[in-house]
């Protein structure tokens, strides 16, 4: 379990490092990352590339980079079911088939951004997520942690997930 002196970490996992049309918004989480950082309220962060979906029974699923992912998806669904949320709506499952070899197969699309926080080892909220109607996108928790770590409101504008 996480104390409040447990250093906290924060993965910002996108698509790509310049989406169209959500640059912006992709630049500005992460320049209150780095604030953050500067400041001394987070001991890191790091931005890790994800691609649109996952297909599990790939060969690439089987890479350093497929098992990672695939093990933090993992992680993040533990810590929903722990917390009574859900990632459902942002980590969608497909059936799709092959049109050259007839197999069925699944795939799992990934959101445009997602965030991680870690206090210590101890994985502490996840972005985006969804609890009874509430949805809490990467921009509100950065918000709420703004507020918890700094105990002064922000100025950013939260939107809706339609980033996410």
């Amino acid at each position: 379990m996480s104390t409040n002196t447990d250093p906290i970490r924060l993965e910002l996992y996108v698509r790509t490092l310049s989406p169209p049309g959500a640059r912006t918004r992709q630049e500005q989480v992460i320049t209150r990352l780095q604030r953050l950082e500067d400041e001394g309220y987070i001991a890191d962060f790091y931005v890790k590339v994800w691609g649109r979906q996952i297909d599990p029974t790939t060969k690439a699923a089987e890479t350093d980079q497929g098992a990672f992912i695939l093990n933090r998806i993992a992680e993040f669904k533990q810590w929903a079911l722990a917390n009574n949320t859900t990632l459902e709506s942002f980590y969608q499952t497909h059936e799709q088939s092959s049109t050259i070899t007839g197999q069925d197969h699944t795939t799992m699309v990934l959101p445009k951004m997602g965030l991680a926080e870690y206090h210590g080892s101890e994985l502490e909220q996840v972005a985006p997520c969804t609890t009874g109607d509430d949805v809490h996108s990467v921009v509100n928790h950065l918000d709420d942690l703004e507020r918890r770590l700094v105990d002064q409101p922000t100025t950013s504008v939260s939107t809706t997930v339609a980033e996410e």
